[in-house]
């Protein structure tokens, strides 16, 4: 009995500690859609190393789908490069992307639906020599192997690009890599996508962060096999070449504010453009020349994105508006 007990307790932690974020459109995603006005730049340099249409047959060739252009640019103008198994994209931009307040970039692949997921590791550059990976989680099934066209469940998933469906990019937060001593956070110049290699083969696997498996459809032996890169977007682009430049002053006091109260702003221009955003890229409202905004009764529960317009500066927070207290 105290055994079965003991089995149910681990099964639910497991079930709990596997819920990331939902699908896009939902409750509670971090999807981002192509038009969200957070973002402020595209990749404008693209190079491509491809990889096998079937590592375990590498006299089938490579993938052949698209090119380095198809990753430049806003996400689903044209088309997507298809990498390949194990193959790698590594894009540059106009200006570096800076640490800011949440999210600073989002990457997009083009799947058709919310559970046919091609997943990829995303590793960032200040140099373009030293690279360091997001800690990717997975917790999909390892017992089976998702097939060719089999389906995943994205809450199962964290820091792996090609969680959302297309148009929606899977956003990165820098703070994470905050402990790497030799990547300039405040400079990164250089962002690898890496194809995950699907099979749960001991030799041929991807793993996690854990050392896990990660299972995805495999193997898919045609010529848009592996990770499709659509694009990258930029949410905090440095457009000065001096870190001491970017204005470090806090903004709002707590990323967290309940419907029913206002949000303070400080060291912002009395003459002001602001948007409240979903994660879909929708204005939900508008505001202009205010130091506080009032976040509405009505207003649903979840994860927001507020723009700050001023003269010579624009920031872009993520806010979790939460229940009245």
């Amino acid at each position: 009995m105290k055994n079965n007990i003991l089995l149910l307790i681990l099964f639910c932690a497991t079930m709990l500690q596997a819920q990331f974020a939902p699908p896009a459109g939902t409750l509670g995603s971090t999807a981002i859609h192509k038009d969200s006005t957070c973002f402020v730049a595209w990749a404008t340099q693209c190079d491509i190393e491809r990889g096998w249409l079937n590592i375990l047959d590498t006299t089938q060739g490579k993938a052949t789908v698209g090119n380095a252009s198809s990753a430049i640019g806003m996400a689903g103008l044209d088309g997507v490069v298809s990498l390949g198994d194990a193959g790698s994209a590594i894009l540059q931009f106009q200006h570096p992307i800076y640490n800011g307040p949440g999210y600073d970039f989002a990457v997009f692949e083009n799947s058709f639906r919310d559970d046919f997921l091609e997943l990829a590791f995303v590793e960032v550059s200040s140099d373009g020599i030293n690279y360091k990976r997001f800690p990717a989680t997975s917790f999909i099934d390892t017992s089976i192997q998702v097939d060719s066209f089999g389906l995943i469940d994205c809450r199962e998933v964290n820091n792996l690009a090609g969680k959302y469906r297309a148009l929606y990019g899977t956003p990165f937060d820098l703070d994470e890599l905050a402990l790497f001593s030799d990547i300039d956070l405040m400079n990164v110049t250089h962002v690898r996508i890496i194809d995950v290699v699907g099979s749960i083969d001991n030799v041929y696997a991807s793993r996690d962060k854990d050392g896990r498996k990660i299972n995805d459809p495999f193997p898919t032996p045609y010529p848009s096999c592996g990770f499709d890169l659509d694009a990258v977007g930029v949410i905090h682009g440095r457009w000065t070449n001096s870190i001491s430049d970017i204005d470090t002053n806090p903004i709002i006091n707590s990323s967290f504010i309940s419907r029913g109260e206002y949000l303070q702003l400080n060291n912002i221009d009395s003459k002001n453009k602001m948007a409240l955003i979903d994660m879909n890229g929708k204005i939900i409202n508008e505001y202009s020349n205010v130091q506080s905004i009032y976040i509405n009764n009505d207003l649903a529960v979840g994860i927001y994105l507020l723009k700050i317009d001023q003269a010579n500066n624009s920031y872009t927070f993520k806010i979790a508006i939460k229940n009245e207290k």
